[in-house]
């Protein structure tokens, strides 16, 4: 009987033991899968910060063409209004030449002269719209040269993205696979656990070794007892400081 209890808890040993080896394991083929998605993360936000960019440019540009147009038909307007004024003024100079007093004379005259207050302000008018122009077209010009150098950065961006996408998937699906077998090793709990964990720290480090009598991942100090109890791997140890499952560092080279 003692030595049937005596077997059992060996192997209850080896099976924590098996546990830590798969954790450990686990964390670095979740680590390598990190690294992959950072290396390709940032490609996909920069391709959608080109393409939000480039959309921004194209309304720019649309807008402004809308507005110098408006401002043409605005400039037409004021010369239409320029040469009315000019004939009525001629019309007005003719019938001076017919008045029959002074009244009429006068009156003539004051029509003639706030048709030609008229022809100046639209003058002025034209001049500011023209001004306008001239800056919106400016506009325009530097907004599609801008343009254009956004499109071949998100042409070379989208490239850069397809090719790392087509050398690392083969490889993360691997390691995807191999993530999933390992977690059949290991009971649910702890896999939860793990995930909680790894969810939780910021570098994605759930499973740390002690290095220098600390944790390596929060880089606390771990009491002598305490790392003696790791070392020997007979039950999961967490640190009580940032709550990483620790393992010794030479469970990965034996």
């Amino acid at each position: 009987m003692a030595t049937d209890k005596i077997k059992a808890a060996e192997q209850t040993e080896i099976s924590i033991e098996e546990k830590l080896r798969a954790l450990f394991e686990l964390q670095k083929v979740d680590s390598e899968i990190d690294k992959i998605k950072i290396l390709r993360g940032e490609l996909p936000l920069e391709v959608q910060d080109l393409e939000d960019e480039i959309v921004g440019l194209e309304t720019r540009i649309q807008n402004l063409e809308e507005e110098t147009k408006s401002l043409d038909t605005v400039v037409a307007n004021k010369k239409t209004e320029i040469a009315n004024a000019q004939q009525l003024i001629k019309k007005y100079q003719e019938q001076q030449n017919n008045v029959r007093n002074n009244r009429e004379y006068d009156s003539i005259s004051k029509e003639i002269e706030f048709q030609t207050l008229e022809i100046e302000l639209c003058e002025k008018r034209i001049r500011e719209f023209n001004v306008q122009i001239s800056v919106k077209k400016e506009q325009i010009d530097q907004s599609k040269t801008q343009l254009e150098e956004r499109q071949t950065d998100l042409s070379n961006k989208k490239s850069e993205l397809e090719e790392i996408s087509m050398e690392t998937q083969k490889e993360e699906d691997n390691l995807l696979n191999k993530s999933k077998d390992l977690e059949t090793i290991i009971e649910p709990r702890l896999v939860t656990a793990y995930k909680r964990i790894r969810g939780n720290a910021r570098n994605g480090l759930a499973v740390v070794t002690v290095e220098r009598d600390a944790c390596g991942g929060c880089f606390n100090k771990i009491p002598p007892q305490r790392q003696l109890d790791i070392k020997s791997r007979k039950k999961i140890i967490v640190c009580e400081y940032c709550g990483r499952i620790l393992v010794d560092s030479e469970i990965g080279t034996n």
